[in-house]
């Protein structure tokens, strides 16, 4: 059975300084699963509201990066993080879905416009045993 993506699963960016918890908004019907945690669909892919900064960033696609890089003659100056989600997350989950749109698993990642790819670190142990 798949593991869902909940709040709380600290996430990662594979150009981040640092895990951030996920979040995910509380919706009418929206699956909620053990301990109250918040399912998420594979929109959830708010900066900010769900995917958090990572610290900061280091990929020279970032232009806040590649212009602070090069005012230091050419030294990797790594910029606050503000991810820019542009795909929903990927591989969505094949059995289970909240109002037509799939939920999103612990092995779906999604990518920041900057060229990080987001993952879990570690996911909250939430299974399901059958479509919601």
């Amino acid at each position: 059975m798949p593991e869902f993506l909940t709040s709380n699963c600290p996430l990662k960016c594979s150009f981040g300084t640092a895990p951030a918890p996920f979040q995910s908004l509380p919706l009418p019907g929206k699956p909620v699963f053990m301990a109250a945690l918040n399912g998420a669909t594979i929109t959830d892919i708010v900066p900010v509201v769900n995917i958090p900064p990572f610290g900061m960033c280091s990929s020279l696609a970032n232009p806040q990066v590649a212009a602070a890089t090069a005012a230091a003659q050419g030294v990797l100056t790594p910029m606050p993080c503000v991810p820019v989600i542009p795909a929903p997350w990927a591989p969505p989950s094949p059995i289970t879905s909240w109002t037509g749109v799939p939920l999103a698993t612990v092995q779906s990642k999604c990518l920041c416009a900057w060229g990080g790819q987001i993952s879990v670190v570690q996911p909250v142990a939430v299974f399901a045993k059958e479509s919601v």
